[in-house]
Formats: structure tokens, C-alpha cells, sequence
């Protein structure tokens, strides 16, 4: 339901105001009007959760925890939503300025909400920030969007967290960010009357632009996305698949008794839409768990998951040209070999709430390239790269041709335009190459 109330009161970005309801203003707001100097700390102290993942723990060792069921989207069997409906302007002249351009650039990352501070935040955000530098080629290289892979806010989504986890952050990025919902962000603490995903859905499945109270005074509206999961388009490049993989914190779960198959229904119409149009954009498919990870614990390994994506895509004849997920709080990138093509499956979960070692304290480190052990997976697949010392983001590059993935660590600076880690992908070959530029 739209709620319709006053117009919002100007702020600086330094205090949060008590707003107690949402404000419709009609049209996208993203960063403050002037920039304004990183919070050196929490305007709500963030009180331990340790009682709660206690419980939490008994009840994963006694199986008594399941996948929860959600909302269904807007205009079902494919939700959609369109980057012109994300910025308020017509269709039409935005592609014409992305063909002009010749290409489209956006941000993607996850697991970014802090318990502890908003240092690491601000320290992705800030670079994040650096690549709207204008230039020579400033609305060429741009990056219109950000996509977040999920666990906005930590530990159990609470609203009341959302303007240090999030709307004070991204207080300076200057676009709109658009968001699948994380594990966290559905998790409800035990022995509370919370609702699952309730602050997620007013702060980003808003049916009007609005600033809701959790913003504090800061001026970015919620987003508009039709539900947990949609198709998010930006002709005539792009097409991003975005599905909720759920509660648990293993596995990710998009279909099963306790939830249905709606997911699954979306996903089918969905890639039957990209054949039937014969899109020959990039096709991404987002989720919060990754297919895979390369660490002791298998943290988000979800094989089921990955099974009936899998079985949806060779239904229709269509896959992937890359996969992008979080949860695991570090960056790796996979390739796997699916016949004649080569897809590529990365993890961008540093975005500023942990890193977490793929190894155990005193052990040698990892090797990469290396083949990953996979029982009973057809297709092999290549621990290609990573990082599990720094938080970072991801720049992705789409054009006419070509689909380029970008890993940015946080900590080589501002100034740095060299990404640390990269893969390409030829749209019409499927498989990886040479940036053309």
C-alpha cells in the first residue's frame, strides 16, 4: 500500500531526523546535494546478538530450521522492473544514451551491513564514490546502478539499523541501488515477533518513490522493485535475473515444499522471455548464496539450488553468461565449463560487514587456478581467483559484445583505477576473452 504524508525537511547528512512515517516526494532521490564527511560512529549502538545465534545454532543442529515463506511480488509470473523506472526517466532516451555510450557500467557487492562500525563501509563506499570522478569520458564511464547481493542490514534486518547500515553509507553514491535480499535481511531472531523481510520490502518494494523513517533525513527514496525477486532490466545490454535464496545460512533454498515454486515459475517465464525475444544482451543470474565457494567450511554451498536453476536453464535452452552471489565474506571467482562455453560464478561478499579467511589460521594459502572437487556436477569447474584480506566491490561492463567483471579492493585507494581481479565474456561465443575497450 502507498503511504502518502509530508514533504521531507532538508538535512545535512550529519544528524538523523525523527521521522515516524514515510514521505512520498514522486521521483528517485539518490545521493545528498552536498557531500558530507564519513560518520566516525553509530548513531544506534548495535547490541550483541550473541544470545540469538545460540539459539540459533541449537536449532540448526536439531534441523528445526527452515526456509521462510515471503510475499509474492507484483505482476506475477515475471516481475519486472526497468533502469528507467528506477531513475524516473522514459525508456527510450535512456537507451539511446546507453547506445550512444556504447556501453553500461554498474557497481555490485553484498554482505555490507557493520555491526561494529561504519569504517569498512565507508571505506568500499568511498571507492565506490571515487568512480563518478567527472572526465573526459564522465558519462561514458559512469556507473548507473548498484546491485546488492544481499545482507543489507545485519543481524536479523531490523529497521531500526538501516540508516547506519545503510542510508548513512551510501549517503554520497549518486545512483540508484538496487537490491536481492540476503539471508540476514529475511532472518527473524528467535523469541521475537519480528516479520521476515518487513523492513526489507519498505525500504526497497516501495510502490511510489519514497523517503521512508528509517532514512533518518537523508534524502534517498526506497526502491521500487516489484518483490524479492524480479527481472531488472537496462536495454538493450542487460537483463539481470534476481532470486532470494532465503533464510538459512546453509543452503540457499529458491523452491521447496515449505515455500512453493513461485521462484521457479518466474524463473522458467523469464528465461522462455529471453529466448522467445532473442535477447542478445548479457544475461546475469543473482542470488545471495554462490553455487560455490572454496573454503574448508563450504559456507553457502547450495546444491539443490544450483540443480534446479540448472534444470530451468536447459528446459528453455538459455544460461547464463555470468552468476553473481555473496555470503561468503570474501571474493572468488569460479569458471565452469558447460560444453562448448565457459561461464564465470563470482562471490562479491567483502562489501563491508566482515572478511573471512578461506583457510584456517597457520595454514598455507590457497592456490589458484585450481580445479574445484565437486561429487556428482557434470561440469568442471576452475577456483579461478580471489581475496579474503579485503573488503571491495565489483565493476561490471556491459556492452554490444562483450560482458566484463572488475574486482575493486577497498584498500588500494580512491585514486586506483586498477582492478585486482577480472574476466570477460564474448556475448555471442560464450566464452572468455581479451577486453576489446
Amino acid at each position: 500500500m502507498t503511504r502518502l504524508h509530508h514533504a521531507p525537511a532538508p538535512n545535512s547528512g550529519t544528524e538523523p531526523v525523527d521521522n515516524t512515517k514515510p514521505v512520498e516526494v514522486g521521483h528517485p532521490v539518490f545521493g545528498q546535494p552536498q557531500p558530507s564527511a564519513d560518520p566516525s560512529k553509530f548513531k544506534v549502538k548495535h547490541t550483541s546478538d550473541g544470545a540469538a545465534y545460540k539459539q540459533i545454532d541449537e536449532l540448526n543442529r536439531e534441523h528445526k530450521l527452515f526456509p521462510l515463506p515471503f510475499p509474492p511480488p507484483r505482476d506475477l509470473p515475471e516481475p519486472k522492473l526497468t533502469l528507467a523506472q528506477v531513475l524516473g526517466v522514459t525508456p527510450a532516451a535512456l537507451e539511446r544514451q546507453i547506445v550512444k555510450n556504447g556501453q553500461l557500467i554498474f557497481h555490485a557487492l553484498g554482505d555490507t551491513g557493520s555491526t561494529r562500525g561504519p569504517e569498512s563501509q565507508n571505506s568500499v563506499a568511498d571507492k565506490m564514490v571515487a568512480d563518478f570522478v567527472p572526465g573526459e569520458d564522465a558519462e561514458k564511464e559512469r556507473p548507473l546502478f548498484c546491485f546488492h547481493l544481499g545482507d543489507v542490514v545485519y543481524s536479523f534486518g531490523e529497521a531500526k539499523y538501516y540508516y547506519d547500515q545503510f542510508y548513512e553509507p551510501y549517503r554520497d553514491y549518486p545512483a540508484p541501488i538496487i537490491a536481492i535480499a540476503g539471508n540476514h535481511d529475511g532472518m527473524v531472531a528467535p523469541g521475537t515477533s519480528a516479520v521476515s523481510l518487513a523492513a526489507f520490502l519498505d525500504n526497497f518494494c516501495a510502490t511510489t518513490f519514497q523517503v521512508t523513517p528509517e532514512a533518518g533525513g537523508l534524502s534517498r527514496t526506497a526502491q521500487i522493485q516489484p518483490g524479492v525477486f524480479y527481472t531488472f532490466e537496462a536495454p538493450p545490454y542487460l537483463r539481470i535475473l534476481a532470486l532470494y535464496s532465503n533464510t538459512l545460512e546453509d543452503p540457499g533454498v529458491i523452491a521447496d515444499p515449505s515455500i512453493g515454486t513461485s521462484q521457479l515459475d518466474y524463473l522458467r517465464a523469464a528465461l522462455g522471455r529471453v529466448k522467445s525475444e532473442g535477447f542478445k544482451g548479457a544475461l546475469i543470474i543473482a542470488h545471495h548464496h554462490p553455487a560455490y565457494t572454496c573454503s574448508n567450511s563450504k559456507h553457502g554451498w547450495s546444491e539443490d539450488m544450483v540443480k534446479q536453476i540448472d534444470e530451468a536453464c536447459d528446459a528453455a535452452g538459455v544460461w547464463p553468461h555470468a552468476v553473481l552471489s555473496g555470503h561468503a565474506h570474501n571474493y572468488q571467482r569460479f569458471t565452469r565449463q558447460h560444453g562448448a562455453t565457459q561461464i564465470p560464478y563470482l562471490i562479491g561478499g567483502n562489501g563491508g560487514h566482515a572478511v573471512q579467511r578461506l583457510t584456517r589460521k597457520g595454514a598455507a594459502g590457497l592456490r589458484a587456478p585450481s580445479p574445484l572437487q565437486i561429487d556428482g556436477h557434470a561440469d568442471p569447474v576452475t577456483f579461478e581467483s580471489y581475496d579474503d584480506q579485503d573488503y571491495g566491490y565489483l565493476r561490471v561492463i556491459v556492452n554490444s559484445e562483450q560482458l566484463r567483471i572488475e574486482y575493486h579492493p577497498a584498500g588500494d585507494g580512491a585514486d586506483s583505477r586498477t582492478p585486482d581481479d577480472f574476466v570477460t565474456v564474448d556475448l555471442a561465443t560464450r566464452k572468455l576473452v581479451h577486453f576489446n575497450g
